[in-house]
């Protein structure tokens, strides 16, 4: 069994009226996921307004969710950062922390040049950490997609340990579920979308953010893709396709996310500043989506 495998959310972070890391509620929110049998987590990523919390409340977020969970599960702390010496320096807070797994995209903000300056990103910083390091390709983001080439290279380097591709590009992704195929490398698809071909395909999971709301369904897509079952996969697909469906029921997928999860009871809906919020409106639609997809699940004998 590989280590990080099977349904990983992205998390959010939820925050109070100044935008600091709401504990209790985060707590709460981590303490559901590990008991619906969700298999990892990823703090501190895109979905979790990484680069809008100040540098004191993202370490929060990561120290909280180590505290909370890391002896249940995997914990997957995002240290991206716009340059080398920056990321080093997450890191090493990360480690401070508890953190044993660092995930890092290729640097942002500045313009690329080349697919070379990633890998030299990657020597440098493994070089500097003893822990397990996730390559994170999320071009939308970074500007830059990661190239099969680059990734094959920068996973020779010592404490890479997987990928997660946020890219969309499955022919790539396939190369890669090809090449590292038999080996101890995790390859995690980062697009729900493309996680039932991803997954018949050998991946070892997936990273869905609305995970959480519906945690029976996604560890029972994960569990039918991996023994090959592809008739249960791609039914199951469908239903991933409507949670999906979610995210785009306002301008701000974040703000989506975070009303739909607050429907747990554990956390508010609100998105760091300047970030659109969630309308009324939206909100009775999302309501009545998660309705509608648990009456579903209902009677699929899934809850």
């Amino acid at each position: 069994m590989k280590k990080y495998y099977g349904v990983i959310p992205p998390i959010i972070t939820p925050v109070d009226e100044l935008e600091n890391v709401d504990e209790q509620g985060f707590r709460a929110l981590l303490r559901h996921c590990a008991d619906h049998g969700l298999h990892g987590m990823f703090v501190a990523g895109s979905n979790g307004e990484t680069m809008a919390l100040t540098q004191e409340q993202r370490d929060k977020a990561i120290q909280i969710s180590i505290s909370e969970v890391g002896h249940r599960m995997p914990v997957m702390c995002g240290v991206m950062d716009t340059s080398t010496r920056r990321v080093i320096e997450n890191i090493k807070r990360m480690e401070q922390n508890g953190g044993t797994c660092a995930v890092v995209t290729s640097i942002f903000y500045a313009r690329h040049t080349s697919q070379d300056e990633t890998i030299r990103h990657f020597e440098k910083i493994s070089r500097e950490t003893s822990t397990d390091i996730f390559i994170y390709n999320i071009p939308m983001f970074t500007g830059l997609s990661l190239g099969f080439d680059t990734v094959r290279r920068i996973a020779t380097m010592d404490r890479v340990v997987g990928y997660k591709d946020s890219g969309g590009n499955l022919p790539d992704f396939i190369k890669c579920l090809n090449h590292f195929k038999g080996t101890d490398f995790s390859l995690l698809q980062g697009m729900t979308n493309l996680a039932a071909p991803s997954m018949l395909m050998g991946a070892d999971g997936f990273i869905p953010s609305i995970a959480p709301l519906f945690p029976e369904l996604f560890v029972a897509a994960y569990e039918a893709g991996k023994a090959g079952d592809i008739a249960r996969t791609m039914e199951l697909n469908e239903l991933l396709a409507g949670t999906s469906a979610i995210l785009g029921m306002s301008k701000n997928a974040t703000a989506s996310n975070k009303f739909a999860l607050s429907q747990l009871g554990f956390t508010n809906k609100r998105v760091i500043a300047p970030q659109d919020s969630i309308t009324d409106a939206e909100e009775t639609s999302i309501t009545r989506k998660t309705a509608e997809i648990n009456e579903t699940l209902r009677r699929a004998g899934i809850l």
